[in-house]
């Protein structure tokens, strides 16, 4: 990584706090007509599927698993905002007597779509081999621009160290793993866990927010990168897109802000081990190539695995659903080692 740009890195984190304390000023005003407080229901794994299958016409759906030995509770509240109750999704082993590892797995969807349920497969599956998986929902940007979502997920890190031995999860063995909008959050609380400025309020609260291992699920890690689609798209001065609606505004406009959103200008020697399960989608994985760059000058531990010839949703449906469980389970192990 060239010089210039670990300077830049130091200036994104002294300019952000400058902006946080001060205040966004801009001669632009903020986008907020995003902010319709109804749900975006255009991203779901229906949707995805057919969408997907016009170019990968041998695509199957992975249909939802019931084990035995999983336990499934729904909609366990980890914190509120007024009357706005935050909910999430627990999957565990209920024969598992010994401490276990806990993943938080965090939806796609432009940060405007989605929903937790889009992963109770993978929950569920990930939960038969020993782990407890939590889903929990986050504010999109049809509610609440960055950085709400990034608190939420930092409450519900908190609220899982809280709740560590009602479901025998090892307080220190806890993932945040994250699909496409959800990889680039489960990568920014990776790289920000206890960080002040975004652990939003911890009121009656007195756990920390980092995670031992982030898995990123082609999600972004810069979006100033010159691989990022943010900074490939021609008319990106024209178009409202995904990370505009939650950013607040575009990137001529606030071009630090932007930068500060982005997870690699926060990689460093306290960052925890990293795995990359990506599609063969380039700007779906913008930034990674550095990111890795600073985990091997910090000799923390890495992996990526990049499916050929595959969509961005490869890890929703067959045949990528079980080598990408596949390869979650064997980095844990490899980590984790009892």
């Amino acid at each position: 990584m060239e010089r210039s740009y670990l300077n830049s890195k130091i200036k994104v984190k002294n300019l952000l706090l400058l902006f946080l304390v001060l205040g966004l000023q801009s001669t632009h005003a903020q986008y907020i007509n995003g902010i319709t407080n109804v749900r975006d229901t255009s991203f779901t794994n229906e949707s995805a599927f057919s969408k997907t299958l016009k170019n990968f016409p041998t695509i199957t759906k992975v249909q939802l698993p019931h084990f035995k030995n999983v336990t499934q509770k729904n909609n366990l509240v980890y914190c509120s905002y007024g009357k706005r109750k935050m909910r999430l999704d627990v999957f565990f082993d209920k024969n598992k007597v010994e401490k276990q590892t806990a993943i938080i797995i965090i939806h796609g969807g432009g940060w405007r779509s989605g929903n937790k349920e889009q992963h109770h497969q993978m929950a569920q599956k990930l939960a038969s081999l020993g782990y407890v998986c939590f889903t929990p929902e986050y504010r999109l940007s049809t509610e609440a621009l960055f950085p709400a979502a990034v608190y939420d997920l930092k409450a519900a890190i908190r609220w899982v160290r809280e709740n560590a031995e009602k479901y025998n999860v090892n307080p220190n063995q806890i993932v945040s793993l994250g699909f496409s909008a959800g990889g680039e959050l489960a990568a920014f609380v990776g790289v920000t866990g206890n960080m002040p400025l975004f652990e939003g309020n911890m009121a009656n609260s007195d756990s920390k927010s980092q995670v031992n291992a982030i898995i990123d699920i082609d999600g972004t890690l810069s979006f100033v990168h010159p691989e990022s689609s943010e900074m490939q798209t021609s008319d990106v001065d024209k178009k409202i897109g995904a990370s505009t609606y939650w950013l607040g505004y575009r990137i001529k406009e606030q071009p630090i802000l932007w930068e500060a959103a982005s997870p690699l200008s926060y990689v460093g020697k306290n960052t925890p081990p990293t795995l990359f399960i990506n599609s063969s989608i380039t700007r779906m994985h913008a930034g990674r190539n550095d990111f890795i760059r600073v985990l091997e000058e910090n000799k923390i531990y890495n992996e990526v695995h990049e499916f050929e010839n595959s969509p961005h949703t490869f890890c929703l449906f067959n045949p990528w659903f079980d080598p990408t469980i596949a390869y979650i389970d064997d980095f844990l192990t490899a980590i984790f080692k009892n």
